[in-house]
């Protein structure tokens, strides 16, 4: 191992005790003036520019220096040092519970305790800022034994979530760290290289050799490291680490030290005033532990290297995910705008994680912006009664018009997957914003479309995951509604109810394809169905949507119904009757979407959708029985695909910009294909009134929809030709041919049908009216035919027994 634990420097006290640091930590504010690159100390400014001298020629540290000079690595005052002025502590002084309503908490704001040491002594530490020195105590044999005791002391917890909020993470989670910049000292086999070691990677069931759930050594001991390259001068402030993802296995590391170098020759360790820091890992596999450095260092590189692991006897590992925090700093070699990677949005859109009240602000902004073009309303409460809202996008807000087709996406269905949430809220203000300005894409968008977005499904799953931070909420905290409901398996399962009919119905002209009833023991109040289900089922049912995606988080691809294969396979491709027109769904979305679209992208977790195109039957992926997309399929007019949006399923704040521009044109595109195939109105021959719940049906496509209350329909088809029939109970059914062609707007198809002569009689009767001749005309001569007909059988069966006589 190259690293020297006897590298220490330290700060002169007037850099350490800042006042302009002092008073930006003591107010809750980070520093973000850019504007003095190339100073050769930490300045009040704290920007943290790279000094001169931090790669000079002529001056690199040789290995065997027993000193680190002072222009190696700039670092920031230790945490203990940091005061709070008296009167500006009064000025700040809130309830906890009116500041998380009103701000929300800081990024990363909730953090397992485990994190780092509090020093038992706070008041004292903060009235006599002085780094405390101790005499290392001499261990007995099980005192070695035991877990090493985190040796790190943080004197204020404000001072912990200001570091947070100032520095995000690099990005091995979301994969903006690329696997080139990942290395380490050794690794078990290809499917535990340092390439695995991401906070949050899922491993296959199988634990694989190319895709297994973290990194993992080959040698047990405490000279192992997995080192991360950040490209470029960076000022590092703290880990956050996780243990391997196994259903089979069980590896964690208890305790770990920080190294950083500039050349990767000279190391320099993270220092807990004259020790070297230990940091306490985890204690299970799965929840994200923070740990804070004492003094952020500005370097290149940083390795995290492992003291105490959970043994097992032989069979134990080192294993670890990880995220690292650090703020790049200005490449002074990178003169050229085009080198660096885009981290911001043209578009002027409140970027950021919004809790529940924050959400009800921001839409409640956008339809004061916009009050002739959106409502918001609610739809239901969830279990602890958070209303689940609706922004509605419109030219005549409010109301259902003739022929125009209702679009809706649905986000947060999983409550830590908040992606979704926040590209909704994001799409809400940019419609607004751009049909102010006149862009024409939106307003035919808002003229044409009755568009309906719900933000947050399961609003208190939400609000768990956010109250822990966005890489602290672990892989499933809040993905569960209040009630432990995972709402992606908690709609009718019609599936089954379809392909039972299948099996049992002999007469193949009585089954049906569309509109399956919703089971009776679904619907009574003892089922096991959540409030926030009920709900969506109900808006389903109330409103004729007619195109649809929801947003989940934690893969890139695009998925499509079925999602339940039919023998309950754990995946088999089942596709619809509508197969094509899905494929093309989900490829108008994923072909648009800027990461998944791009061909050099790692794959996410443990399956590599980029072979499919980055689309793929839901069933094929992993079958799950009572999925919203399959219900909207089977229960209403609506066609549904789910968009997995990320591969990090609570991405940092910071990154919110880049994934807007990521999704936007996605987002526009699919809307717009609510339009493509063929629309029309079903109305009474002689009335010309519309004629509701009329059966369309589609030749040599095994699924019907049916007209809305005004005799409207919408029916979406590929480019082609079709025959189309139109029926309704009392009417005779109407065939004719509709051609749909490539272009972004549906072919009409009306239907004029006429009312038999039965269902002309029960409406006169019905009156109390008198038949007129025509219509009594009409039922003789139905009476005499049906009469004919069966006389004609009666004499057919007459004469096949006579035959059977005569031969007797």
């Amino acid at each position: 191992m190259t690293t020297d634990r006897t590298f220490h420097r330290t700060l002169p006290p007037q850099q350490l005790l800042s006042p302009r640091w002092t008073l930006l930590r003591s107010q809750h504010i980070s520093p973000t003036d850019n504007s003095t690159a190339g100073t050769s100390t930490v300045d009040s400014n704290a920007t943290f520019t790279p000094t001169e001298s931090l790669y000079s020629t002529g001056r690199t540290n040789a290995p065997n220096t027993t000193e680190v000079p002072t222009t190696g690595f700039t670092t920031k005052p230790a945490a203990e040092h940091l005061t709070e002025e008296p009167d500006e502590a009064a000025d700040k002084k809130v309830s906890s519970k009116e500041a998380e309503e009103e701000e929300g908490p800081l990024e990363f704001a909730r953090r397992s305790s485990r994190s780092v040491k509090v020093a038992k002594k706070t008041k004292t530490l903060l009235k006599k800022p002085k780094v405390l020195h101790k005499k290392p105590k001499v261990k007995t044999e099980a005192a070695k034994k035991a877990k090493p005791r985190v040796k790190q002391r943080v004197s204020h917890n404000n001072i912990q979530l200001l570091s947070l909020s100032e520095c995000p993470p690099l990005g091995l989670e979301s994969l903006r760290v690329k696997d080139v910049q990942l290395r380490a000292s050794s690794f078990k086999r290809r499917g535990l290289g340092p390439h695995r070691g991401r906070l949050n990677i899922q491993s296959g069931i199988q634990d694989g050799d190319i895709y297994d759930g973290a990194w993992c050594t080959q040698h047990r001991d405490r000279d192992q490291w997995l080192e991360v390259d950040a490209l470029r001068p960076t000022r590092f402030t703290g880990v956050i680490l996780q243990g391997r993802s196994s259903i089979w296995s069980w590896d964690i590391v208890y305790t770990y030290k920080v190294q950083f170098s500039n050349d990767t020759l000279v190391w320099k360790p993270c220092m807990n005033g004259t020790e070297e820091a230990v940091f306490e890992g985890n204690q299970d596999s799965e929840t994200p532990v923070l740990a804070l450095f004492n003094t952020s260092t500005v370097a290149r590189y940083i390795r995290i290297n492992p003291q105490s692991w959970y043994e097992n006897g032989t069979d134990g590992a080192i294993c670890l995910r990880a995220e690292v925090l650090g703020c790049t700093l200005p490449d002074p070699n990178n003169i050229y705008a085009w080198q660096t990677e885009p981290t911001e949005s043209r578009d002027k859109l409140d970027f950021r994680h919004h809790n529940y009240k924050e959400m009800r602000k921001l839409m409640k902004s956008v339809n004061e912006a916009c009050p002739d073009i959106t409502r918001i309303y609610s739809i239901g409460k969830s279990h602890k009664g958070h209303k689940m809202y609706v922004m509605e996008i419109s030219d005549n807000p409010g109301k259902h018009e003739l022929g125009e087709p209702e679009f809706r996406y649905v986000a947060g269905m999983h409550g830590n997957e908040a992606l979704g949430r926040e590209l909704l809220l994001n799409l809400m203000e940019y419609m607004c914003q751009e049909y102010k300005r006149g862009d024409q894409r939106i307003v035919r968008l808002v003229k044409e479309t009755r568009i309906h977005l719900l933000p947050s499904m399961n609003p208190d799953g939400y609000e768990m995951a956010f109250k822990k931070g966005s890489e602290l909420a672990g892989w499933a905290l809040g993905r569960y509604s209040y009630e432990g409901i995972d709402m992606n398996h908690n709609f009718a399962d019609l599936n089954s109810v379809m392909w039972n009919a299948i099996e049992l119905e002999t007469d193949k002209s009585k089954l049906i394809n569309h509109y399956f009833p919703i089971p009776e023991q679904y619907t009574s109040e003892e089922a096991f169905v959540a409030s926030e289900t009920r709900a969506v089922i109900n808006w389903m049912q109330n409103i004729p949507f007619v195109l649809s995606a929801n947003f989940h988080g934690g893969e890139l691809v695009v998925t499509y119904p079925y999602d339940m294969t039919r023998d309950w396979a754990p995946h088999e491709h089942t596709p619809t009757a509508d197969e094509s027109f899905f494929r093309w769904l989900a490829t108008v979305y994923a072909s648009t979407n800027q990461v998944m679209s791009n061909p050099d992208r790692r794959p996410c977790h443990n399956k590599d959708f980029l072979r499919y195109n980055n689309i793929i039957n839901g069933a094929d992926w992993h079958t799950v029985p009572g999925s919203m997309n399959d219900f909207s399929y089977l229960h209403t007019n609506c066609f549904e695909v789910t968009v997995e949006l990320s591969c990090d399923k609570f991405p940092h704040a910071s990154e919110l910009p880049i994934e807007w521009e990521n999704n936007r044109e996605s987002l526009l595109v699919y809307m717009e294909q609510v339009h493509r195939g063929i629309k029309g109105v079903v109305r009474d021959k002689d009335t010309e009134a519309g004629i509701a719940d009329a059966i369309i049906k589609v030749d040599d496509i095994d699924h019907h929809i049916r007209s809305v209350a005004d005799g409207d329909y919408w029916r979406l088809l590929n480019p082609g030709e079709y025959q189309v029939t139109a029926s309704a109970e009392g009417y005779y059914p109407s065939t004719r041919t509709c051609q749909v062609m490539y272009d972004h707007y549906p072919t009409l198809c009306d239907f004029r049908l006429t009312k038999t002569p039965k269902q002309r009689l029960k409406e006169i009767l019905a009156k109390g009216g008198k038949i007129p001749k025509d219509l009594q005309l009409r039922l003789r001569q139905l009476r005499l035919r049906k009469l004919r007909a069966t006389t004609k059988a009666i004499n057919q069966r007459r004469a096949a027994a006579a035959r059977r006589a005569r031969r007797v």
